[in-house]
């Protein structure tokens, strides 16, 4: 579905992605992990077309889109939650998720309107609270929800449990083994790399704009070097 080849991105002359290439299969969970500052988010941002990459290129569902604008990349069926979430704190919930919907036939939204309330039943009983006002928790739920009005085929997920209570991350990856059980296949950049490696299909370490493994997410789970390095044993 996603195939990035060779990729080297660079933030003035700093070279922030050394020659990466990773590939996501439809229908898998795939996760990025690594330390602050390795490169994760500025891999999503170059797929996703907010940045560009130097050489290389990215192809997904069988088109080249290294020089694609980002709001066509959306259009083809590739949705970003930045880290952050980024929502319009301003507006609504609901507003918030019909700018998600830009994208669709005005036809298609009450439909998509209504998984996503599925999904999320808590955006549903604050459809016209102001989201600024909403909870961490809620906040990120109304990210991934607005991505979801695009109706992706790959959602790409930046850090979606940072700075949430344990209880609401374990309930934002059920969200996201739910969504990919629907049939949204999943890029996924997480600091919890335990939770992260417990649901992946498969997963790369990235190191200084470098990836240095790769695996299942059970192998990396079990590996001795990953253990010691980012799952504190």
């Amino acid at each position: 579905m996603l195939k990035v080849d060779n990729i080297n991105v660079f933030y003035g002359a700093i070279h922030a992605i050394k020659g990466i290439s990773l590939e996501v299969n439809e229908g898998e969970i795939v996760t990025l992990i690594g330390a602050n500052g390795a490169g994760k988010s500025t891999v999503l941002k170059t797929i996703s077309g907010l940045l560009r990459t130097k050489t290389g290129g990215i192809n997904f569902l069988g088109k080249d889109i290294t020089s694609t604008l980002p709001h066509k990349i959306v259009e083809r069926g590739l949705a970003h939650v930045p880290e952050g979430r980024r929502i319009f704190l301003q507006m609504t919930v609901q507003e918030n998720l019909e700018m998600g919907a830009y994208t669709r036939p005005s036809g298609d939204i009450e439909a998509e309107l209504e998984k996503v309330y599925v999904l999320f039943p808590r955006l549903l009983e604050r459809r016209r609270q102001v989201a600024g006002t909403l909870s961490g928790g809620e906040q990120q739920m109304l990210a991934i929800g607005r991505a979801l009005m695009s109706k992706p085929k790959l959602l790409m997920l930046d850090e979606p449990s940072m700075g949430l209570a344990p209880i609401l991350v374990e309930q934002i990856f059920t969200i996201i083994q739910e969504m990919n059980k629907a049939g949204t296949t999943v890029l996924l950049v997480e600091q919890n790399a335990q939770m992260a490696l417990s649901i992946a299909d498969r997963a790369y370490v990235l190191e200084t704009g470098s990836i240095s493994i790769s695996g299942t997410g059970r192998e990396l789970a079990e590996s001795d070097e990953i253990r010691k390095a980012y799952l504190g044993g």
